[in-house]
């Protein structure tokens, strides 16, 4: 059925709250008298009658009771005819205080009459707009389909959610009840929803009648949120989840700010979170640069950095597009001034030798790399160039202009790799730390795993699949790996710039490694999707290069704890800067040849550990 979208006209409104005012007062009079008014009585009422009505249509006409339109009612319009009525019922008042005295003695009607009127007429008259509201939103979409709402969170969030679902009448939501971990708010009701203790929720889910799960508690530990969703999904309940205080518009909270659960809600972990004082007094007026700066790491670490006031905060990127994104939203901040955006490769020295001698940078975060293992397993001499010999062109330059710090950005791939990108990575590591010995600079690396949104990740990946109706793709059933989010990942690598002395490698407690399959089914339910009924999920096979299970550190390599539980200092015999130098020059060599199968065989030779996986550089391993 399809409403008219014409408003009650005015002059109607008007007449209406008149006739109201009408039969309250002949309402009030029936219940002052107990419905026999004597002859006297009703005849000082006609007399008032016409005084009346001028009355409260002059007031109606001040404070325009009837330019409100009715199906939109709100609790202005209820204070607008409070207003309007309490004035009317006050000059009443005022009128009868003075006849009585000042004139003859007698009333015009008798005082409760004044009041028992006023209530009737403020009741009859909101509660008709308000049954008219209502009646407006039932017939303008009566094949709504009405979802069951349960909150979890009986607090005061939680109330206020539910106010705003009920508010908001045309959306088809009904709070049917709410679950609390609170025992002692269990059996209590909340404007008529229950409220169940956590225990009872799997038993609630179970019955196929909830549709919708809020979250509404604002303090909330990851691990337990992760539950509550595992419980949700586990039953094809959608999970929604209200943002925090500071996010609600003009401080209240609509249907609309209400969001979707992010796939980092069903990991579990709890955010490492820094807060060192140490980084303010590092970088505050300090000159950075960051290389691969309009990549997901590089740009975090950029944000982060501009905080902390820099002097000058160089972000240099070969990608011009996303460096461009980068500079849009950086021009919004208050202290853009401070940055520069510089196209440069980090394989070409000469571009950055001309960045280091106009920018003179203290501090240096290299980010810039080639990352997609399957893509670096069939270019092997652009994973080699740009991670192994863009690497080594910053570490020297950085040594060379006496930068203070030069952190490198790692990866777990690193470890043992099973590819050419890992060997790479763990090749540029090698060289950076034996570097470090025979400079001024103090060179640091960060090695961490994947991180959650990333470009390329496994997340967006996943989305788009499911966005373009499948399959989801997904390597092994048992194929795992550490996750962790770009916030966390950049703020490990500017501690690791302030907690190290040069030469040593860290690492964040990543917490349990996740089976990717279990990652695509979560993403399918997240989307309110079936699996193999909506959508699918694809086993393809180990990709080149990829391995089933990511490390984080070689069976050699000496953990020792840091001032952060959560964060681990691997210390490593570094190997002579001549040797390792000399190698890399005859790699840098090999790549005139264009020779994929000599110039891995140079890269197994200079990292032992390297085995490659499912790729058709294994022979190598085999002629070993």
């Amino acid at each position: 059925m399809i409403l008219p979208n014409r408003n009650t006209p005015r002059w109607l409104i008007f007449t209406i709250d008149l006739t109201i005012c009408f039969f309250s007062l002949s309402l009030a009079y029936l219940l002052r008298f107990e419905f026999a008014p004597p002859k006297l009585e009703i005849a000082l009422a006609i007399a008032f009658l016409p005084i009346f009505l001028v009355v409260r249509s002059l007031t109606f006409v001040i404070w325009k009771t009837y330019a409100g339109i009715i199906r939109y009612t709100s609790t202005q319009d209820s204070q607008r005819i409070l207003i309007t009525l309490l004035a009317g019922s006050v000059l009443f008042y005022s009128l009868n205080l003075f006849k009585f005295h000042f004139l003859d003695g007698v009333y015009f009607v008798p005082n409760s009459i004044i009041v028992i009127d006023f209530l009737a007429s403020l009741f009859i008259m909101i509660s008709s707009r308000i049954a008219v509201k209502v009646l407006y939103l039932e017939l303008k979409s009566p094949t709504r389909a009405r979802s069951n709402i349960v909150i979890f969170g009986a607090g005061e969030a939680g109330v206020i959610t539910q106010q705003t679902l009920e508010r908001d009448r045309a959306a088809g939501l009904a709070v049917i009840a709410f679950i609390d971990d609170d025992k002692n708010k269990s059996g209590k009701k909340i404007n008529g929803a229950s409220i169940y203790h956590s225990s009872k929720a799997e038993e609630f889910f179970s019955q196929g009648k909830v549709d919708q799960l809020i979250i509404s508690i604002q303090e909330l530990s990851p691990e337990r949120k992760a539950q509550m969703i595992d419980l949700a999904l586990k039953y094809n309940v959608r999970v929604m989840n209200v943002p925090p205080v500071g996010k609600w518009i003009n401080g209240e909270l609509s249907v609309r700010q209400l969001r979707e659960i992010n796939i980092e809600d069903l990991l579990g972990r709890t955010a490492i979170k820094l807060n060192n004082p140490a980084l303010n007094n590092e970088f505050r007026g300090a000159r950075i640069l960051v290389t691969g700066a309009a990549g997901s790491i590089g740009s975090e670490l950029a944000r982060q950095l501009i905080a902390l006031e820099p002097k000058e905060l160089v972000l240099l990127d070969q990608a011009e597009t996303p460096l461009y994104d980068l500079e849009q939203e950086f021009s919004l901040l208050p202290n853009y001034k401070a940055c520069q955006f510089a196209i440069a490769d980090v394989r070409q020295k000469d571009r950055l030798r001309r960045a280091f001698e106009k920018f003179k940078p203290e501090y240096v975060f290299h980010a810039a790399a080639y990352k997609h293992v399957p893509l670096m397993e069939e270019n092997p001499s652009e994973a080699i160039l740009t991670n192994v010999l863009g690497t080594r062109n910053l570490a020297d330059l950085s040594s060379e202009f006496n930068v203070k710090r030069f952190v490198f950005i790692s990866t777990d791939k690193a470890v043992n790799p099973t590819s050419v990108m890992g060997a790479s990575k763990r090749l540029a590591e090698m060289y950076v730390q034996a570097l470090n010995g025979s400079s001024s600079c103090a060179f640091i690396t960060t090695r961490f795993g994947n991180v959650l949104g990333s470009n390329g990740s496994v997340i967006p990946l996943f989305k788009r699949q499911i966005e373009s109706g499948g399959p989801l793709t997904v390597t092994d059933p048992e194929m795992t790996r550490f996750f962790m989010t770009i916030p966390e990942a950049s703020e490990l690598v500017l501690e690791a710039s302030v907690m190290g002395k040069g030469g040593e490698i860290f690492l964040f407690d990543m917490g349990e490694s996740v089976k990717i399959i279990d990652l695509a089914n979560n993403m399918i339910k997240l989307y309110g999707l079936e699996l193999d009924r909506d959508i699918e999920i694809k086993i393809t096979g180990l990709r080149p290069g990829e391995k089933m299970y990511e490390e984080l550190f070689f069976s050699g390599e000496n953990h020792i704890p840091t001032h952060h539980k959560k964060i681990l200092k691997l210390g490593m015999q570094p190997h002579e800067y001549s040797i390792i130098g000399d190698e890399i020059n005859a790699l840098a060599e090999l790549f005139r040849e264009q020779d994929n199968v000599k110039i891995v065989a140079k890269v197994k030779s200079l990292v032992p550990e390297y085995r490659s996986n499912n790729s058709t550089y294994e022979q190598l391993d085999h002629k070993a």
